[in-house]
């Protein structure tokens, strides 16, 4: 195998104030000794389990750790490299100076939705192989974008859909595209998931009495956010491509998910999988008419997203579904419910994280011939009118490994996630939300991408920018 070629890539004004460095990955991939160097950027929650994912692949070192807030690294470091006997990865509080480090062959991108497109971007222009979490875009112009940049620089880009990875997804659409289950006329995506209140704080750091006023959150860190503690802290560079607000605990670590200006509520967070099951295993791509209703209810806090969302998405005939349209459903539950559409005990679940007493996650599959009920990691088929047990699959894989594998054999097949089928399950989440915050059904035209007749919901597709973190429109 040959090193990497050098070519040419865009200059420095498309992608904001740095260049894009010129090292473009190639099908003629190599790293020393065959091994590949990964950088994990964003170190806090999912990306801790990014990080020991990869670190248990044969021939993968987490050589690069990047986060804007480095508070984070020396225990990061101790707890993951020193005290394992590993060698200390480089530290980057900026990302762009993480791109510019030739011995990086691919990234992980676990940041905040609103920075996932344009890292990935600019990651992409400086020739690394780039895994990105769920969902890829933060508004549907990002994501073309996004999948334009992949097509064109030829590197492995994969979605963080991992579900694409587990044999027991890949049974479940072979066993509904198969027709064993007849006419399959609609599916339902659920995510009820037991939800605390956010709160509401004032701008600002927390004063040293004030922090002790805080709970440990659900996964046993919270930081003080003390003036000291946010010397540490780019948050300016946090915010990116968003408009430019004063520090608040409620638009930091985690609780961005619940601001427009971040995140993309629970569908774009947990229900994104769900959503990407459902409309695989329907077959279909993208819908024509978009209804969602609901609400944020029972909590008076700084969350603006909905805890309630009911959305419809409806798509229209083709070959795989006779003369009848397909109908997705997508429901976020916040608090109390009901294990809808598993039949089985909660006990008898092997994943409590997805199905337990408080969470219920997975989907519903509606044929002619029956129903089939899915979580993560196991699908069970009842047919006729008695909802008789028939048929069943499971298995979980490797999503990380596929990653690696597609990077070794150059092969995007390989990394089972596309991008480009990752995008088309994120604009269901755009389109869903846009109709829920308009409070109206939409039509959608799939070919132009754009809203029928409906220039405020056009505008919805993409957002304003500051200066240093646009998306660029040429990538």
């Amino acid at each position: 195998m040959e090193r990497r070629k050098f070519i040419k890539t865009t200059t420095a004004g498309s992608i904001g104030l740095v260049a894009a460095p010129t090292i473009l990955a190639n099908s003629n991939w190599k790293g020393a000794n065959d091994r590949v160097n990964v950088a994990i950027i964003g170190v806090r929650g999912q990306g801790m389990v990014h990080l020991q994912a990869f670190q248990q692949l044969e021939g993968v070192e987490v050589r690069a750790l990047c986060d804007i807030d480095t508070n984070l690294f020396p225990e990061r470091v101790k707890k993951y490299y020193t005290d394992k006997g590993l060698r200390e990865p480089k530290l980057y509080q900026d990302l762009r100076k993480l791109y510019e480090d030739k011995d990086i062959d691919a990234v992980s991108v676990v940041t905040p939705n609103h920075w996932h497109a344009l890292a990935s971007i600019w990651a992409i222009q400086a020739g690394k192989h780039v895994s990105v979490e769920k969902p890829c875009c933060h508004n549907i112009f990002e994501g073309r974008k996004l999948v334009e940049a992949a097509r064109k620089y030829k590197v492995i880009v994969q979605d963080g859909a991992e579900q694409r990875s587990n044999p027991c997804a890949i049974s479940m659409a072979d066993y509904l595209h198969s027709g064993k289950l007849g006419e399959i006329y609609m599916a339902k995506g659920m995510c009820y998931k037991w939800r605390n209140s956010i709160g509401k704080y004032p701008d600002g750091p927390m004063s040293p009495e004030e922090k002790f006023a805080f709970t440990i959150d659900s996964k046993g860190f919270e930081p003080p956010y003390t003036r000291d503690y946010l010397k540490n802290v780019d948050y300016n560079l946090w915010q990116g491509p968003a408009k430019e607000q004063p520090f608040n605990r409620n638009r930091f670590h985690y609780n961005w998910h619940w601001n427009w200006e971040y995140g993309n509520g629970d569908m774009g967070n947990q229900g994104v999988h769900e959503i990407d099951i459902a409309r695989w295993g329907l077959g279909v791509k993208l819908p024509v008419k978009i209804t969602a209703v609901g609400g944020h209810f029972m909590f008076d806090d700084a969350q603006n997203t909905p805890n309630q969302l009911m959305t419809i998405f409806e798509f229209p005939a083709d070959k795989t579904g006779g003369d009848k349209k397909k109908i997705l459903q997508f429901e976020v539950r916040h608090w109390m419910s009901n294990p809808e559409g598993f039949t089985r005990p909660v006990e008898e679940k092997n994943n409590t994280y997805m199905t337990s007493a408080t969470n219920n996650i997975g989907n519903l599959f509606y044929g002619s011939e029956g129903y089939m009920s899915k979580n993560v990691n196991d699908w069970q088929v009842y047919k006729g009118k008695k909802a008789e047990l028939t048929d069943t699959g499971d298995g979980l894989g490797n999503h990380y490994e596929n990653f690696i594998r597609a990077i070794r054999a150059n092969d995007q097949a390989l990394a089972k996630a596309d991008i480009e089928e990752g995008f088309y399950s994120c604009t269901l989440i755009h389109l869903g939300n846009i109709a829920y915050r308009l409070g109206r059904t939409l039509e959608f035209d799939p070919k132009t991408m754009k809203f029928k007749n409906d220039p405020e919901a056009d505008r919805m597709l993409t957002r304003e920018y500051r200066d240093s973190f646009r998306i660029p429109e040429h990538v």
